[in-house]
C-alpha cells in the first residue's frame, strides 16, 4: 500500500514530547544501525536520514557556503508521525553531513501536533523558517479532517541566527492563524516565501470545498521596524484549478486541494509547481507583478512515478535546483517498521525554461564525480546492454530521431521499467504516459540504480521514479536497448557517499 505524506493512523495520538524528550527517545542501539548498513535496499548516494521516516523536502538553501537540506521528519519510527524538521548539510548538494533536527512540536503551542513543511529564507545574517503547524482543534476550527482528528492548520515562523542554523527560535503564535474568512477550504499548508521589490511574498497550498485546489497569496511588508516577515495580508487566490467532482477521502487525492506550491522565477519566465492526485505538475507562464496575478501558458507533469511534493532552491551558481520526496510504493507500514527506514529525498535536478515556455530537466552535472568505473556494454545486432551490479549505477542511453527503440530495465525476469521513443512523433512513452520532444531535443534516457530506486529524466523533460524490492542480496540490474539505427549505451559504476549506508551519519 502507497502511504502519503497526509495519511493518518486512526488514532494517532497527539504529540505530547518537549523537543529534548524527542531527541532521547529517538536513540537507538547499534543493532539497528548494524542492520540498516547492511540493507541492500537502503540507498547509497540518495540523501535520506541515519533512520525512520522522511518525507518532503522543507526549506533547501545555500547560506554561508554551504547547502542545507531540511525534511519531514519522524524521530521515533519508520512511519508517518511526530512531524519534525530533519537536517543536513552538505558543500555539494552530493556528500551529506547529519546535523540535530532543526524543529520539533512545541506542547501546547500551534503546532503541538507537527511541524508540517514549509520554506527558508536568508535576510541578512539570519535565516527564517516558515512552515505549517498543526494542533488538535474543534471541528469548527479544523482544516484537516480525517474522520479520526480534527486538526487545525496555521502557518508558523521560526529562526536561526547561527551560521550552521542549528540552534532555532519560534515564534510562539502563528503569523497567520486562520485561512482567509468566508473560505470553504480543504487544506491550508506549505507555506513558500520570497522578496520581491518591497515586499515579501508568501503562497499557501489550499483548495475550496466542490470547487478545486488552489493556491492563496499573501504579502508582507520590508520593514524591519515590524519585524521581519511577521505581519501579513491575505491578497487573493494567485490560480486555481476546477476540481474533477470524484470525492475522495483525502482532499489532494482528488484535485480538490493543493500541496507543495511554490513559484519561482526561472530563464525569463515564471514557473508554479503543486502537488495533487498523487502527482506533481508544473505550470510556467507569466506573473503580473502589478496585480500579482500567475496566468499559465505551458504545464505538464514533472515525474510519472513515485515523486511528491517537491521544493526548490537556487545554488551558488544562481541554478533553480529540484529536489523531491521519493515515496515507498507498495510497502506496507509493518514493513517500513522492520525495515527500519522509510523514504528518501530525489538526487537534484537542474531546471531550464526553453523560449516557449516548456520545462527541461537534467541531473546535477556535478554527479559524474560519484562515477566509479564505466562498466561493460555487450552488442548484438539491434541491441547494446549493461549489467549493474548489486543495484548500483548510471546508464545513459539513446538512439537517432529516425528509428524507433525501447530501454528496458529488468530485475531477473521481472521488468520493472520500459520506455519507448516513437520516431514518427518524436514522443518518448512509458505506460500510459508520454512526452512530446522539442525538435532539439534529442531521445535520450539518463537513470541511476540506488538500491530500491531507479530514478530517471526523459529526453531532458520529464522524470520517470520507480521502486523495487526484493530480499536477499541486492540483484543484478539489466538495462538494455533494442532498436535500429545508431543505438547508443553508456553505464558507470557509483561511488557511495558513506561507508555504511548511513548517508553520512558516520
Amino acid at each position: 500500500m502507497e502511504t502519503t505524506r497526509r495519511r493518518f493512523v486512526i488514532g494517532l495520538a497527539a504529540v505530547t514530547a518537549t523537543p529534548c524528550s524527542l531527541l532521547a527517545r529517538a536513540s537507538v542501539g547499534s543493532s539497528l544501525e548494524s542492520r540498516l548498513a547492511a540493507d541492500p535496499m537502503r540507498p547509497q548516494f540518495h540523501l535520506l536520514p541515519p533512520r525512520n521516516w522522511m518525507n518532503d523536502p522543507n526549506g533547501p538553501i545555500y547560506f554561508k557556503g554551504h547547502y542545507h537540506m531540511f525534511f519531514q521528519y519522524n524521530p521515533l519510527a519508520a512511519v508517518w508521525g511526530d512531524m519534525s524538521w530533519g537536517h543536513a548539510i552538505s558543500q555539494d548538494m552530493l556528500h551529506w553531513r547529519h546535523l540535530p533536527v532543526a524543529l520539533t512540536p512545541s506542547p501546547g503551542g500551534p503546532d503541538s501536533f507537527g511541524c508540517f513543511s514549509g520554506s527558508a529564507i536568508a535576510v541578512g545574517p539570519r535565516v527564517y523558517a516558515v512552515y505549517t503547524g498543526t494542533q488538535k482543534s474543534s471541528d469548527a476550527l479544523a482544516t484537516i479532517r480525517d474522520g479520526a482528528n480534527n486538526i487545525q492548520e496555521s502557518q508558523c515562523l521560526a529562526w536561526s541566527d547561527d551560521p550552521q542554523l542549528k540552534r532555532w527560535e519560534k515564534d510562539p503564535q502563528p503569523i497567520v492563524a486562520r485561512p482567509p474568512a468566508g473560505m470553504r477550504i480543504t487544506g491550508f499548508r506549505d507555506p513558500s516565501v520570497w522578496r520581491q521589490g518591497d515586499w515579501y511574498y508568501m503562497t499557501v497550498g489550499s483548495g475550496v470545498e466542490s470547487v478545486g485546489g488552489c493556491v492563496l497569496l499573501y504579502r508582507s511588508p520590508v520593514d524591519a521596524k515590524r519585524g521581519a516577515l511577521k505581519s501579513w495580508e491575505y491578497l487573493h487566490e494567485l490560480t486555481g484549478d476546477a476540481w474533477n467532482g470524484r470525492k475522495t477521502s483525502n482532499p489532494c487525492d482528488d484535485g480538490e486541494m493543493w500541496e507543495c506550491p511554490e513559484l519561482f522565477p526561472l530563464d525569463g519566465g515564471h514557473v508554479l509547481i503543486y502537488s495533487t492526485l498523487g502527482r506533481v505538475f508544473w505550470e510556467s507562464g507569466l506573473l503580473n507583478e502589478a496585480t500579482m496575478k500567475f496566468t499559465a501558458m505551458q504545464k505538464g507533469e514533472l515525474d510519472w512515478g513515485g515523486f511528491y511534493a517537491p521544493k526548490t532552491q537556487q545554488d551558488a551558481q544562481g541554478r533553480r535546483i529540484l529536489w523531491g520526496w521519493i515515496q515507498e510504493r507498495n510497502r506496507t507500514q509493518a514493513q517500513m517498521r522492520s525495515a527500519g527506514w522509510s523514504g528518501m529525498m530525489s538526487l537534484p535536478r537542474v531546471l531550464s525554461l526553453d523560449a516557449d515556455g516548456r520545462l527541461g530537466m537534467r541531473a546535477l552535472p556535478r554527479i559524474t564525480s560519484l562515477r566509479h568505473g564505466a562498466l561493460r556494454i555487450d552488442s548484438e545486432p539491434g541491441s547494446k546492454a549493461a549489467v549493474l551490479p548489486k543495484a548500483n549505477g548510471e546508464v545513459l542511453a539513446s538512439g537517432d530521431k529516425g528509428h524507433d527503440f525501447q530501454l528496458r530495465v529488468s530485475v531477473g525476469a521481472d521488468e520493472m521499467m520500459s520506455i519507448r521513443y516513437i520516431a514518427a512523433s518524436h514522443v518518448l512513452q512509458a505506460g500510459d504516459r508520454e512526452i512530446a520532444l522539442s525538435a532539439e531535443d534529442q531521445p535520450r534516457v539518463h537513470l541511476y540504480v540506488d538500491g530500491s530506486v531507479v530514478e530517471a529524466i526523459l529526453g531532458g523533460r520529464v522524470g520517470y521514479t520507480k521502486r523495487f524490492y526484493y530480499t536477499g542480496a541486492a540483484p543484478e540490474i539489466a538495462v538494455r536497448i533494442l532498436g535500429k539505427g545508431a543505438l547508443d549505451l553508456q553505464a558507470w559504476k557509483i561511488e557511495p557517499i558513506s561507508t555504511n549506508r548511513l548517508t553520512g551519519a558516520a
